[in-house]
């Protein structure tokens, strides 16, 4: 994932667990609310710019982040597999709701495609971070190949593929090329967190709750066929019971999918049963859904829980006495930093008094008038400025920082695209037979929070 200190967290986090080739005809849902609508377009198009000022035109690769500070602009001219996968899926974003041609789009993910072809990898898997300028590793971060950041690029080339059929061949081609095997722990039945190429080893951690980021990976995973299906019931929903270091005691029952035996476990905060994900933030939840039907297919679980997460995320600000909402990690004046809706947490981050944009649009699909709402609420702290909106804001002093990350840009840009146009990255990513292929996953598992 983004995040210069995002590999480090993600390790402390695990070691406790244990075609349409054009739709640009797709209508606007205009039973929707117009003004909303409108505003929504409105912040797309300013986000876009984002993305066309601060990606190289040589090799298509985002600026990790760019920063405004008394010295003046910082521009970090290095990326990740998870940006580029934003990049892709912005621009296809961008035509589908005319802000540039589709003729412009394939030649921009053009470009990008050439880039990867050259990159060096990993048994066909990224690293952690390119430079912008020429797509050389930038070595002095470590060499690191993550498995979630890897997911996220697999699922951009996925949609890029299905939007644009001159390019599917080349995408479907490098999305083969990326072996998970090469991460997975048969054993335990779970992801490793990547591999550290420095090292020479795999990490000692494993990715073991099911809500959170790397579920997108794991469901990729299995859609290619790397990995068999079991992998998705053998990820956990609370920890065990027994578990006693957790927030909480989770209560829940034992349900047998597929001959696995699965502990259906769930928390409660406000006498609200959810399952949690590790840290209770925002894009933990509800990031993988800009991809999976999850709402639309898991019903009476992911999508179910997503409902939940968002409601408690708003429920949580007004018992802190904040005036807007939206907790998930994010940029802050001396860094990036991980905070959250802390009950929703399996070991829960800070909320920091810190909100962060992108975690509002993320809930567009789950509660789209109380989004109008903290996009006002969220204009009164002068957060809106160039780019869309500046990455986070402390409520409780007021302190905007004034930076903007790839990652989050494409988190805002997605949701927009989606709920404007039905849905359209989510189809995308869903006509691909690798998308295609897990659906019953999603369908087939009901959580124990009905």
């Amino acid at each position: 994932m983004k995040k210069t200190k995002m590999i480090a967290l993600v390790s402390i986090f695990t070691l406790f667990i244990a075609i349409l080739p054009s739709a640009s005809a797709t209508p606007v849902n205009h039973g929707k609310d117009k003004a909303l609508n409108a505003e929504l377009k409105a912040i797309a198009k300013k986000t876009f710019t984002y993305f066309k000022d601060n990606t190289d035109p040589n090799t298509g690769l985002t600026y990790d982040e760019i920063r405004y500070t008394e010295e003046g602009k910082i521009e970090a001219a290095h990326t990740s597999p998870t940006n580029i996968a934003m990049y892709m899926m912005s621009t296809i974003s961008a035509q589908e709701m005319g802000f540039i041609s589709k003729e412009e789009a394939v030649d921009r993910i053009q470009v990008t495609l050439n880039t990867l072809e050259g990159l060096e990898k990993w048994n066909g898997l990224y690293y952690n971070w390119y430079y912008t300028k020429d797509g050389s590793l930038k070595t002095d971060w470590g060499q690191f190949i993550s498995q979630v950041d890897n997911g996220w690029l697999s699922a951009g080339l996925m949609v890029a593929g299905q939007a644009y059929d001159e390019l599917n061949d080349q995408t479907s081609r490098l999305v083969e090329e990326m072996n998970y095997t090469a991460l997975y722990d048969e054993e335990v039945g779970q992801f490793r967190g990547g591999y550290d190429a420095e090292a020479g080893k795999l990490t000692d951690h494993h990715y073991g709750l099911l809500y959170t980021e790397p579920r997108v990976g794991s469901y990729i995973a299995i859609g290619k066929g790397d990995v068999p299906s079991e992998h998705w019931w053998k990820m956990y929903r609370t920890m065990s019971p027994e578990w006693d270091w957790q927030a909480q005691i989770p209560g829940g029952y034992e349900e047998v999918y597929d001959g696995i035996t699965v502990f259906q476990g769930h928390y409660e905060y406000n006498n609200v049963k959810f399952v949690p994900s590790w840290g209770g933030s925002m894009f933990e939840g509800l990031m993988p859904g800009i991809v999976m039907k999850e709402k639309d297919i898991g019903t009476n679980a992911l999508g179910l829980n997503n409902q939940r997460h968002v409601d408690l995320q708003i429920q949580y600000a007004k018992d802190k006495g904040y005036k807007v909402w939206g907790f998930s990690p994010s940029a802050t004046p001396n860094g990036y930093s991980e905070f959250a809706a802390t009950p929703l947490g399996t070991s829960g981050y800070p909320d920091g008094a810190t909100v962060t944009a992108h975690a509002t649009f993320l809930a567009l699909d789950y509660a789209p008038a109380e989004v109008r709402e903290n996009i006002k609420a969220l204009k009164k702290f002068d957060m809106y400025s160039k780019y869309g909106f500046y990455d986070s804001v402390n409520v409780e002093t007021g302190e905007v920082t004034e930076a903007y990350l790839a990652l989050d840009q494409g988190m805002i840009m997605v949701s927009i695209a989606n709920y404007l146009k039905d849905g359209i990255i989510r189809d995308y990513f869903h006509q691909d037979p690798i998308g295609k292929k897990p659906e019953e996953l999603l369908s087939k598992e009901t959580f124990s929070i009905n």
